[in-house]
């Protein structure tokens, strides 16, 4: 698979500071399929130079012309999105129908709507005798993971561009050359010179470079709560506004009225997705004292269907961490139901779907992200206790209420403490706000409200 050998600065492929390369790796058969430059802070440094520089004429242009380089850039993207689905398999190990069906589509579908919301979003507005203005931020610091590259580099840089903020991206070292394929996609939308640049590269060099640079008005960064709170911590150094998005232990609340079996397979689908390396996945599964055993049947039954439908986990560090907490659910008293710790094949990085039953609110695969194909299950004996086990972890990201009348699930839905909640498998809606609460993060993504993170507010007295 053909990569750069450069880093994108000022609207051009340039040579990196440092001979020093990233191997990037299919992780189905571990063969190495590409190198790209590992960039340098002196790298970063120059291209948060070049957004500086290219930040005055962006943030003046008009929002209809941001408009139609974001339209641009969606018809770009449409126009190689079998291109991109291949580039995801590849370096990420998704298997080839979801990375076409999710890894391609879903960032089409949210640079689309960008571009609709810059044509249309009030940029000016009077408050009595005020006018209040919402301009760009400035030169935004996006780092993003690996898990949905592309999607996760859309949320950034299409609400950015939108906004008229200039971008440096360093993207995760797992899946760069998806990164690589976004930048070629700008520069063929038009979009100018020095707007969004892209270096690759490790994140305690680039990556951290990139999060302590003066030149940067803001750091958005989607990975680890770990992580983030570091990236916090060096942001409020310098008063710097960032937008994290952060880890999850989403809690899957099935009460006793839902069709538990629809539920059920929903919620295993859920975990299973993305070979489970999803933050929102709904990784707790609550279930009432009653329907317990037949929930835990249910959940094994399904997970063996999925044995040869996922795919490995990025790397053999992600493999090894998952397999891990799988041996730590056993050892703290945890009953497997399905999958275990056993490598299932011998070549790639796969981890077999896993269930365990028996799970306590205490143990550590009922507090901790382990980010792969591990479903635990909970009993609980009245909804009040439902709910201090969905709210209790540190998290808040996502989660699910299942009932057979609506409104028994939207009242359990207001008092859980995330930031999202799927009402009886309710769709993703990419125009709703998306984040969390507690330790899953700060700000939003996603539509209007994501847009307003790169905004800044300014008041005009008459």
């Amino acid at each position: 698979m053909k990569a750069h050998d450069g880093l994108y600065i000022d609207g051009a492929w340039r040579p990196a500071g440092s001979a020093d390369g990233i191997e990037v790796v299919n992780p189905a058969d571990e063969q190495v399929i590409a190198r790209v430059p590992a960039g340098s802070a002196l790298d970063v440094d120059t291209a948060v130079r070049a957004a500086r520089a290219a930040l005055p004429a962006w943030a003046a242009t008009p929002p209809a012309e941001r408009a139609a380089r974001l339209a641009a850039l969606r018809d770009v993207l449409a126009a190689r999105k079998d291109e991109i689905a291949e580039t995801v398999t590849a370096e990420l190990g998704s298997p080839l129908p979801f990375s076409q069906a999710v890894h391609a589509a879903m960032p089409i579908a949210i640079a689309g709507s960008y571009a609709d919301l810059a044509a249309a979003h009030p940029f000016e507005e009077k408050v009595g005798n005020s006018t209040v203005l919402h301009e760009p931020i400035g030169v935004v610091g996006a780092i993003t993971p690996w898990n949905y590259p592309l999607h996760q580099i859309v949320a950034k840089a299409a609400p950015a561009l939108a906004a008229g903020c200039a971008i440096v991206l360093k993207p995760a070292e797992d899946t760069p050359l998806t990164a690589q394929l976004f930048a070629e996609a700008v520069h063929e939308a038009g979009v100018p010179a020095g707007v969004f640049n892209l270096v690759t590269g490790l994140g305690p060099v680039a990556g951290q470079a990139l999060a302590e640079h003066p030149g940067v008005d803001l750091v958005s960064f989607t990975g680890s709560t770990a992580v983030g709170r570091r990236i916090g911590a060096v942001a409020g150094e310098a008063v710097k506004k960032v937008a994290l998005e952060l880890g999850g232990k989403s809690a899957n609340v099935i009460l006793p009225s839902a069709d538990l079996a629809r539920a059920v397979n929903v919620g295993v689908a859920n975990v299973m997705s993305n070979s489970g390396q999803t933050c929102s996945a709904w990784t707790r599964m609550l279930v009432h004292r009653d329907r317990y055993a037949e929930a835990v049947e249910l959940a094994a039954t399904a997970a063996a269907k999925y044995g040869d439908r996922i795919g490995p986990l990025v790397s053999a560090g992600q493999r090894d961490r998952v397999r891990g907490y799988i041996e730590k659910g056993v050892a703290e008293g945890a009953r497997l139901v399905a999958g275990g710790p056993e490598s299932p094949r011998e070549r790639g990085w796969f981890v077999s779907p896993t269930v365990f039953a028996d799970v306590t609110p205490d143990m550590t695969i009922a507090q901790e992200e382990i980010f792969g194909p591990v479903l635990s299950i909970l009993r609980y004996e009245d909804e009040d206790d439902a709910l201090r086990i969905a709210n209790g972890t540190v998290y808040g990201l996502a989660g699910a209420v299942w009932a057979a009348e609506e409104a028994e699930a939207v009242a359990f839905a207001r008092r859980m403490d995330t930031g999202q909640v799927d009402i009886n498998g309710g769709r993703f809606n990419p125009l709703a706000p998306f984040g969390g609460y507690k330790q899953s993060g700060v700000g939003r993504e996603l539509g209007a409200h994501g847009l307003a993170e790169y905004l800044q507010t300014k008041s005009l007295q008459f």
